[in-house]
């Protein structure tokens, strides 16, 4: 990222709905997603891809519950990181392959959108960094991400919205679990603060 780049970091409210549409687009970010792929069950994400998708994640934002955080450098939208309490996310709670490792409540880290002029630029790092301070400042104590670790190169952007393991290494995470040659589960314990670190998120 270049130095000169004013990043901030704000959660995702109804007032910055306008932000989030600007940065997924007409096609929600891929295929009609919007955000709620780790959300429904398949068949159910499937049925409602595209405007249906939309709406219902905009339910959610509107009731107030915490989605992400999108980044913003020179004041537009460039990036998004979407996470929740890990019961939040159905298809994540009903995968083998990353299947709960204990009982202790974490903040699922579960996907990221870039914009195009910003990827492989280290946004995904910073992304994390603030996604910490904002579980920090609310007394969270576990961060658990699920990247992918490609073993054959470079991957088409799509493949990896869940991001990359070299980025949550980067981000301080640590490799906790993998059922899978290419699906780590990955933690990063933080302590709580009172405040928030300097450019991170902001209200």
């Amino acid at each position: 990222m270049p130095d000169d780049t004013d990043l901030k970091f704000h959660p995702l409210t109804t007032e910055r709905w306008s932000d989030f549409e600007k940065l997924f687009g007409p096609r929600g970010a891929c295929g009609g997603c919007w955000c709620m792929s780790w959300r429904l069950k398949r068949s159910d994400f499937m049925k409602q891809r595209g405007e249906d998708n939309k709406k219902a994640f905009k339910s959610i934002v509107e009731s107030g519950k915490p989605v992400g955080i999108i980044a913003y450098a020179d004041g537009e939208p460039v990036g998004w990181c979407s996470f929740g309490l890990r019961e939040d996310f159905p298809r994540l709670e009903h995968s083998r392959v990353l299947a709960r490792m204990d009982d202790k409540p974490v903040l699922s880290v579960v996907c990221f959108f870039i914009a195009k002029n910003f990827r492989r630029k280290g946004l995904s790092v910073a992304l994390l960094k603030a996604v910490e301070s904002y579980a920090a400042t609310r007394g969270m104590e576990i961060l658990e991400g699920y990247p992918t670790d490609s073993k054959t190169g470079r991957m088409p952007d799509p493949f990896v919205f869940t991001g990359l393991a070299q980025a949550f290494l980067k981000a301080g995470f640590t490799e906790t679990m993998r059922r899978s040659q290419t699906r780590p589960i990955m933690r990063k314990v933080i302590s709580p603060e009172k405040e928030p670190r300097q450019k991170d998120v902001q209200p």
